[in-house]
């Protein structure tokens, strides 16, 4: 059986019986309220509807279900997200409040969510977790029939809640650190290695939600040439063990490698898992869900998810988060030998599914000012810690990406050309990026401004070179780390870095902002202002949670000129460029990144250029807090905001006497050397 954090209990047997018998009754009860009760009988109703898919894991039959046994399963169980069923059931913050009221609704509705990860339980078998919600939820329905004024109700739902969390993150949160660096944890990785992939019945084995984009993946591999699905995983893989190298980072100190793939991809990431074992490195695969990393799939509904992001808030202080830190660190010190050689993520990200543009409800759970600054806080403590037993100096990533089926009727040809993409030449990139290096390297300041309906006029200011000879500011990136190639990078100095950012329309982390504006004084955010909602209020809070991840502001980390023309004329021609993912959405055009640099907690490890130069450009002024003031350094985001280049006006060297280099005008590249560049926009 694979290793998990199974709660030992001789009583557990009897504790799941005894309180599934109990909810399986719930319906007959008429103590409550009609919609209290109905309440109730919705979420035993979903409980109900997943036991059955537990008690075949823990008889070990899942595997032996039809394909037709498991779409059934699927289906009952992931019913509660469809579109139309969703809105108007408890699980929803809104109806939950309609119904039940203020007091009562927003707890109960983020109860019901949180209740919602049986699922995985179950499909795991791990009755363990499957009974402590269950007792959670009978713990919450008993204080609502002891309990006659919701006032008081809304206090003890609140109280459990928290105590829940409070006991159990021994469980919950030291199983997601143990999982990404114990490949002991095989649970996940066994499905990926072990079963028979031309039969889709694997895919239900998971725990995830499976839409046709898993389906329809996993055929497209199958429909491959094997050797083509080789080559791909022989590019993510080689992109890893280059990032080491080119970092001048050792990786023979390392055993693990943390593998993030999409469900669908099993054949690529199977041999993905055996080439990183041939160059020593074991692999953890551990459950994501629908976060876009780890194990994953698609998101059943991704409103669902954006109204719970911050149900936390109902329980959050101080106390609560040094707990989650205490029993982090913790973890970190039992397991500190398996920490220090893991070498960091290896990612597969997927693009192509519908745009979401997400939509606020004043049901949904609010974080106090108090509580925002108390998440920095928790954030940077908790990247502390981690940093601690895995040292940033050596550890590395990579990160590569794929379309999925629901990116259109043209998807064979656009992951073919995405494939193309992905594998363009290095030398050849290498050499052209080399020319647009030599001339930025001469400059002080670097001027950007858009044309047309973008009113960018932003400029950067440089590092100085003491030595141009041996010293370079920006970083030839080729493929390594970020696949595919296309870009200089480098951090700039913040005093001196002045101006406005402004991009029509941009998709950060799967989020859409229309007329996403940010200003710069000494290189950090002083306003910023978007165009989603009718409030100004609305669009700044919007901006605040998702790209300042509510810090008051945040530095210009990295200024870049993404040179992979080919991939924004992909995007033009195919009519997908507000569906490309930010690692290859920031190789067609300049971007600017805010938040921690690039070399985050590895700045004092020398990095140097295939000309053997070296970028000096590591630190700004907030990151050289860490030599004083650590909790003061980091923000733990990076977030890139990149100007296409039909947006993009000039891009402009300055000298210190004052001369003007050309690096780009109207969108096209004018240095020596670039010419190739421009050919695929004729």
């Amino acid at each position: 059986m694979s290793k998990t954090f199974y709660i030992e209990n001789d009583d557990m047997l009897e504790r799941y019986e005894l309180v599934t018998e109990r909810i399986s009754t719930i319906k007959e009860d008429k103590d409550l309220s009609e919609k209290l009760q109905a309440y109730f009988n919705q979420v035993a109703e979903f409980i109900m509807a997943v036991e059955p898919v537990l008690d075949k894991a823990v008889a070990g039959e899942l595997e032996n279900r039809s394909l037709e046994e498991c779409k059934a399963d699927h289906d009952r169980i992931f019913a509660i997200y469809k579109a139309g069923t969703y809105e108007n059931s408890f699980l929803c913050p809104t109806y939950a409040v309609a119904e039940l009221g203020e007091q009562l609704g927003g707890p109960l509705s983020a109860i019901y969510y949180r209740l919602t990860d049986m699922i995985r339980a179950a499909f795991a078998g791990r009755l363990d977790i499957f009974t402590i919600y269950c007792e959670l939820f009978m713990q919450v329905y008993g204080v609502c029939q002891v309990e006659s004024d919701d006032k008081f109700r809304r206090e003890d739902i609140i109280s459990a809640m928290a105590s829940f969390k409070h006991d159990y993150c021994t469980i919950f949160t030291a199983e997601v650190f143990v999982g990404m660096i114990d490949p002991e944890y095989d649970f996940y990785r066994n499905i990926i290695m072990k079963s028979d992939l031309s039969d889709d019945r694997y895919l239900y084995r998971y725990g995830m939600y499976i839409s046709d984009n898993e389906l329809k993946m996993a055929a497209h591999l199958r429909s491959m040439p094997h050797e083509d699905v080789v080559a791909m995983a022989r590019t993510y893989v080689e992109g890893y063990i280059k990032g080491f190298e080119v970092c001048g980072k050792d990786i023979s100190i390392k055993d693990t490698v943390g593998v993030h793939a999409p469900a669908g991809f099993e054949l690529m990431t199977r041999e993905a898992i055996k080439l990183f074992n041939e160059a020593g490195l074991a692999a953890t695969v551990r459950f994501g869900g629908t976060d876009g990393r780890n194990l994953f799939s698609t998101v059943p509904n991704k409103q669902c998810e954006y109204d719970h992001k911050d149900d936390v808030a109902y329980v959050w202080d101080k106390g609560l988060a040094d707990r989650i830190l205490e029993v982090t660190k913790n973890t970190y010190e039992k397991n500190k030998e398996l920490a220090a050689v893991f070498g960091g993520p290896a990612v597969i990200e997927t693009f192509g599914d519908a745009p979401f543009e997400p939509k606020n409800f004043p049901a949904n759970a609010e974080y106090t000012d108090k509580q925002n600054e108390l998440n920095v806080y928790f954030m940077s403590q908790s990247g502390q810690i981690t940093n601690q037993y895995i040292h940033g100096e050596e550890r590395s990533f990579t990160i590569i990406a794929y379309p999925i089926p629901e990116i259109g009727d043209k998807f064979n040809e656009i992951f073919n050309e995405t494939v193309a993409v992905n594998t363009m030449d290095y030398e050849l990139y290498k050499n052209i990026q080399q020319h647009i290096i030599d001339v930025l390297d001469q400059g002080e300041t670097v001027h950007v401004t858009g044309r047309g309906d973008n009113h960018t006029d932003i400029t950067v200011k440089l590092h100085h070179l003491d030595n141009p000879e041996k010293q370079t500011n920006f970083e030839n990136c080729v493929a390594d780390v970020n696949i595919p190639v296309g870009e200089v990078f480098t951090s700039p100095e913040l005093e001196g870095t002045n101006g406005v950012l402004h991009v029509t329309q941009v998709y950060l982390n799967e989020l859409c902002y229309k007329n996403l504006e940010m200003k710069f004084e000494d290189g950090k955010i002083v306003s910023y202002n978007c165009s989603n909602f009718d409030t100004e209020e609305e669009n700044k809070k919007y901006i605040f949670d998702n790209v300042l991840f509510k810090h008051e502001t945040l530095p210009i980390s990295e200024f870049a000129i993404g040179t992979n023309t080919r991939a924004f004329v992909m995007g033009q021609k195919y009519d997908i460029a507000d569906k490309l993912p930010i690692l290859i959405a920031e190789k067609t055009g300049p971007h600017f990144a805010v938040g921690d640099t690039c070399y985050s907690h590895s700045e004092d490890v020398p990095m140097y250029n295939p000309d053997g130069k070296e970028c000096i450009a590591r630190d700004n002024s907030c990151s050289l807090l860490r030599k004083t003031d650590i909790s003061k350094a980091y923000f733990n985001c990076h977030t890139d905001i990149t100007i296409p280049y039909y947006e993009l006006g000039d891009i402009t060297v300055t000298k210190a006497d004052g001369r003007q280099l050309e690096i780009i005008r109207e969108g096209r590249f004018v240095v020596p050397g670039t010419e190739e560049l421009n050919k695929v926009f004729e």
